[in-house]
């Protein structure tokens, strides 16, 4: 079974663009254009890691802090054009697994996912499919 991944960006063309690597690299892909219901989103589609645009998609610290401690199993990705975002740090530091730069480079986007992988292996975690 592909595991499924939530692409969370508000630019369509870019985000169907991810969309279609991840599902060249066996992954299920679910587009979002914004935060709109993200928390049903995520519950729904069982998504084992979501891919936050943080430049078309506004997030803050709070608000990742607390997707992640309801949905802890959910790896949370930044991507991002910009090199630093101080406005995000504590989320950046505590609760954001990675982040990509813009453009996406496919082998590290792939790293990232196959670190997932054996991360959930490494803690005796069951791999959410």
């Amino acid at each position: 079974m592909k595991k499924s991944i939530m692409v969370l960006d508000a630019n369509k063309e870019h985000c169907r663009e991810l969309c279609d690597l991840l599902e060249k690299g066996q992954f299920t892909a679910f587009p979002l254009f914004s935060t709109d219901d993200l928390e049903k989103s995520i519950a729904d589609s069982g998504c084992q890691a979501i891919f936050w645009d943080i430049d078309t998609v506004t997030a803050d610290n709070r608000t990742v802090r607390d997707l992640t401690l309801k949905f802890p199993g959910v790896y949370f990705f930044c991507i991002s054009k910009h090199p630093f975002h101080p406005e995000l740090k504590d989320a950046i530091c505590y609760h954001i697994y990675a982040c990509l730069n813009r453009p996406i480079d496919a082998d590290e986007l792939f790293y990232w996912l196959r670190s997932i992988t054996e991360n959930e292996a490494n803690s005796g975690k069951p791999a959410t499919n």
